[in-house]
């Protein structure tokens, strides 16, 4: 199938959307954990966790418009300074799901989604206990993207957790044996199988793909 600017424009826009939000591929599932200055806590999944450097270590999301929808995320972690960012689990995927649904302001998605907050190392927001890789990151800075009213949400990594079996003495963290998973779209959910693993790329030490 071959679709065009103008063909997506006539396709039907939620299926349009659907096809928008598939073709960047598998995305990480993450679960993002506030809390307001009021102490009500907030949980929400994102598929939009990006890194952006190692020193410092950056790493940025993408927030929707505000608009008139309510974004208890954003407002929280302005407010705040700290959130987290949790990865989503097999053994929770369809819990994780549904903290994207649009409770109200005062109802937390920890409990009406079946997670549990966790506060670790005396940080200013909560960690999902069910998480196996969680990060605590400390807000720097907002980039509007103007064509479509979105947000780059940037912070830099606080804290670090990792199962012991998934990192190796390289750094290397082996996200299947973490039992990480990925999304595709806004509800499909993925395993990661690891399929290889290469040495840093060198021009002189390129394979002969062309005999081989």
């Amino acid at each position: 199938m071959h679709l065009t600017k103008k063909d997506l424009e006539e396709t039907d826009r939620v299926k349009k959307l659907n096809i928008i939000n598939s073709i960047s591929g598998i995305k990480p599932a993450n679960l993002i954990g506030t809390v307001s200055k009021d102490k009500l806590s907030n949980v929400a999944i994102f598929s939009s966790i990006v890194h952006l450097g190692s020193n410092p270590a950056l790493i940025g999301f993408i927030a929707r418009p505000t608009g008139e929808v309510p974004r208890n995320t954003y407002d929280n972690i302005l407010e705040n300074g700290h959130y987290t960012i949790n990865h989503v689990g097999e053994g929770f995927v369809k819990k994780a799901h549904y903290t994207s649904a649009k409770f109200d302001t005062d109802v937390s998605e920890f409990d009406a989604c079946g997670l549990t907050e966790e506060y670790l190392f005396d940080f200013k927001a909560p960690f999902v206990k069910e998480s196996g890789i969680k990060l605590g990151m400390k807000y720097v800075e907002s980039m509007p993207i103007e064509i479509n009213g979105t947000i780059l949400v940037i912070g830099e990594v606080e804290h670090v957790i990792i199962p012991d079996e998934a990192l190796n003495d390289k750094g290397y963290i082996d996200l299947a044996e973490a039992e990480v998973t990925g999304i595709s779209g806004l509800n499909s959910y993925y395993k990661l199988e690891k399929i290889g693993s290469f040495p840093y790329a060198r021009v002189s030490e390129v394979p002969d793909f062309k005999n081989n």
